[in-house]
């Protein structure tokens, strides 16, 4: 049986998380555990790991620091034995070098670049709330079955801050909210979305299938 492990730090949407993760290994002919993390040792079992976030870039990375061990075993797991890891919204953040919501704060540092606010632009809101279409640049097993017509997908997001990467080599999707932001962003097996997969319907059922059966 495979093991989907999603952290469970006091932050993030986490039931409707875990309800998308369990209505897909309901669907396809693969035993999977759905285990939520909320100790670092849990994270031993997990064969693929989910980070989901809700809320500000600074305290959702002391909700991680604050978990004795988590930290440590997370980069253990993800880095040294490349398990495949999803972050979501704010878990995809944390990828970055440094966040600078509320005030400037360490990222994982796993792939380059900072997470900046959503630049003020007349008849743009922020946050960028609601169904946007996402534009692929590259090819990729998560998007297997989920591109429509002209290379391209629509989702929710829900954010007010986004991910400036430092190397295009690193994105996978945008979308255009007023200048180009950053939607998916990949790195061996690391895979990050701005949007969230379990409040966008049908496609994002079908991109987390995909996760659940990447192999990296």
């Amino acid at each position: 049986m495979e093991v989907i492990g999603i952290i469970d730090y006091g932050s993030g949407n986490l039931h409707s998380v875990t309800k998308a993760f369990e209505t897909v290994a309901n669907e396809i002919k693969k035993e999977i555990q759905i285990l939520r993390i909320n100790d670092a040792i849990d994270i031993t079992q997990c064969d693929r790991i989910v980070l989901p976030g809700v809320g500000t870039f600074n305290d959702c990375k002391i909700g991680i620091e604050e978990v004795q061990n988590l930290r440590f075993e997370l980069e253990k797991k993800i880095i040294k034995e490349a398990c495949p890891y999803l972050g979501i919204c704010v878990g995809m953040q944390l990828l970055a070098d440094k966040g600078f919501e509320i005030k400037e704060t360490d990222g994982f540092g796993w792939i380059p670049g900072n997470v900046k606010k959503i630049p003020f632009q007349k008849n743009i809101k922020i946050p960028h709330m609601g169904w946007n279409t996402i534009n692929f640049n590259k090819e990729h097993e998560l998007l297997k079955n989920i591109k429509r017509d002209h290379n391209e997908m629509i989702a929710y997001f829900v954010h007010s801050y986004q991910f400036e990467l430092e190397s295009e080599d690193n994105l996978l999707g945008y979308c255009n909210y007023g200048s180009r932001i950053t939607a998916l962003v990949e790195k061996d097996n690391i895979i990050g979305c701005q949007f969230h997969p379990e409040k966008s319907q049908k496609v994002g059922l079908k991109f987390i299938n995909n996760f659940v059966n990447w192999k990296p």
